[in-house]
């Protein structure tokens, strides 16, 4: 799905919107056009409260913007099993498909996006029924995906792929180790080059190279995976809420576009939930 979205990256460089100045901002035209290629004739139902998005009207920086999801599972719907992140005006507009293990509880997920021109952020949510859900916000942001690199490329190369994971102790009473939501951040070191950003000294862009899938799972358990685009930030970040398993270690396994594989794990006390 992402390599489909990446077809979008001719004609790459957005001018800035007539409309900026008005009060709001128009239907996306964009979306219209992209959501048959996403997910094909398949209806796209509200949200009704199984997805939330939060990310701010005016971005502090295009190129690090934060978004929170929020999920709800629904008696009649049952969990939510993938999710899909869209930039409506991004050059690859999938930023990212996220899906959920069966028995990972899943309620919260953050992450940071490049958003290149003022534009619609989605996310469509995909229950265990098989129905889409989505909702969107509108974020002003401009030039976001060919912003240069925050760090030098000798300090990018040397630590690429290092990962860190913090853990969030949870204060929920009354509930058993088995079910208590824990929440966690996973950074990992990694310049996630869009292919749009040029290299100062030589003028020349920079190719493409960024994280394409990820996978953290707890012992045997997939906790959630994702498949990755140019939208995901520099240095990607993820903070997510699921059910913890005291015990049983974290797995983090990570593969980019040329192919380089990075791998860390760490272990989970009962004591940190």
């Amino acid at each position: 799905m992402v390599a489909i979205a990446l077809l979008v990256l001719v004609g790459a460089v957005i001018s800035f919107p007539v409309w900026a100045q008005n009060a709001g901002p128009p239907e996306s035209a964009t979306w219209n056009g992209l959501k048959g290629d996403v997910f094909g004739q398949k209806t796209i139902e509200p949200a009704n409260g199984i997805v939330s998005i939060d990310a701010p009207k005016r971005a502090e920086d295009a190129a690090i913007v934060p978004v929170d999801l929020h999920f709800k599972t629904d008696a009649g719907t049952g969990r939510v099993k993938t999710v899909t992140l869209i930039v409506d005006e991004n050059p690859s507009p999938v930023a990212a498909v996220f899906k959920f293990g069966p028995d990972a509880g899943v309620t919260h997920l953050a992450t940071r996006l490049r958003v290149n021109a003022y534009s619609y952020v989605r996310a469509i949510a995909e229950t265990e029924d098989g129905k889409l859900h989505m909702t969107e916000t509108f974020v002003k942001a401009s030039g976001g995906c060919s912003a240069p690199a925050m760090k030098n490329t000798d300090e990018a190369l040397a630590n690429l792929g290092k990962m860190k994971l913090r853990v969030f102790s949870s204060k929920t009473s009354g509930m058993e180790p088995m079910t208590r939501a824990t929440e966690m951040q996973l950074m990992i070191r990694h310049p996630n080059n869009s292919g749009l950003q040029m290299d100062q000294i030589t003028r020349y862009y920079i190719p493409a190279h960024f994280i394409q899938g990820l996978t953290v799972s707890q012992g045997n358990r997939l906790i959630m995976s994702m498949e990755g685009g140019i939208s995901i930030s520099e240095d990607p970040n993820f903070r997510f809420e699921f059910d913890a398993k005291p015990g049983e270690d974290i797995k983090v396994e990570a593969a980019d576009t040329e192919g380089k594989q990075f791998k860390d794990e760490w272990p989970l006390e009962s004591s940190s939930l």
